[in-house]
C-alpha cells in the first residue's frame, strides 16, 4: 500500500517567484515538495516514480514544454498523475494533454484551493493506480507458478464449472481435475473457486472471458 508520507509534489515551472509560492503553498498542508526550473532539470535525475506523489507542470516554458516533458515520461513508461497549469488562451493545449493521460489543469489565476484539490485529487488516483498495479503483479506470480494443464483448469474452475464439467471441457477424468485443483489452490494460496476468481480478475479480467 502507498503511504503518502513517502510521496513528494514536483513543481516544473519556469517561474521562480511561483514555484516559491507553491512550494509555500504546499507545504502549509503538509506536503514534501520539489521544484524544478525546467523540464530538463526534472529529467536530469529523473526522480524515482514510486516517490513522486503528482507533478505540477507549466505547460508553456522555453526549450522543453510541459506536453513535451509528458510525452518523454509516457516514452519512459511513467504513469505519475500530472496536474498541468495554463496561462490564458492555452486551454486547447491542456485539453490535448488531457487526452494523453493528464490528471486535471488550471488556469491562472487560479485560487489556491482549488490547486490544492486538484492536486488531492491526482495523488489519490496515482495511490490507487500504483497500489491496483502492484496486486496486478503478486496475483501474475502467483498464477506464474501454476503449470499450462493447472491454467487451464483454473480458469474453468474460476468459471465456475465443479469438477465434472471441468474434466469434460478438457478431456481428462474428475479425479484428474481433483488433482489439478488441489495443487493450484496451494500454489496459488486462496481457498475458493470465488478467491481463485478475484485473484484471475486481478492479473488479467480477459482470462475469465
Amino acid at each position: 500500500m502507498t503511504k503518502l508520507e513517502d510521496l513528494s509534489i514536483h513543481v516544473v515551472d519556469d517561474d521562480a517567484a511561483f514555484r516559491r509560492s507553491l512550494v509555500f503553498l504546499f507545504e502549509s498542508v503538509g506536503w514534501q515538495v520539489a521544484t524544478h526550473a525546467s523540464a530538463e532539470e526534472f529529467l536530469d535525475p529523473l526522480p524515482d516514480p514510486g516517490t513522486v506523489g503528482c507533478l505540477v507542470l507549466d505547460i508553456r516554458m522555453p526549450m522543453m514544454s510541459g506536453l513535451e516533458l509528458q510525452q518523454v515520461l509516457h516514452s519512459r513508461g511513467w504513469s505519475v498523475p500530472i496536474v498541468f497549469i495554463t496561462g490564458h488562451g492555452d486551454v486547447d493545449l491542456a485539453v490535448q494533454a488531457m487526452k494523453h493521460g493528464a490528471c486535471d489543469f488550471l488556469e491562472k489565476p487560479f485560487k489556491d484551493q482549488a490547486l490544492l484539490d486538484a492536486v488531492g485529487r491526482a495523488v489519490k488516483l496515482g495511490c490507487e493506480t500504483r497500489d491496483r498495479s502492484a496486486r496486478c503483479e503478486v496475483a501474475k506470480a502467483l498464477l506464474s507458478r501454476l503449470s499450462p494443464r493447472e491454467l487451464e483448469v483454473a480458469r474453468l474452475v474460476a468459471q465456475g464449472l465443479p469438477n465434472k464439467l471441468v474434466g469434460r471441457a478438457l478431456d481428462i477424468s474428475e479425479k484428474t481435475v481433483h488433482v489439478h485443483r488441489h495443487h493450484v489452490m496451494e500454489k496459488t494460496g486462496v481457498g475458493s473457486a470465488a478467491e481463485l476468481a478475484r485473484l484471475m480478475l486481478r492479473a488479467d479480467p480477459a482470462w475469465l472471458d
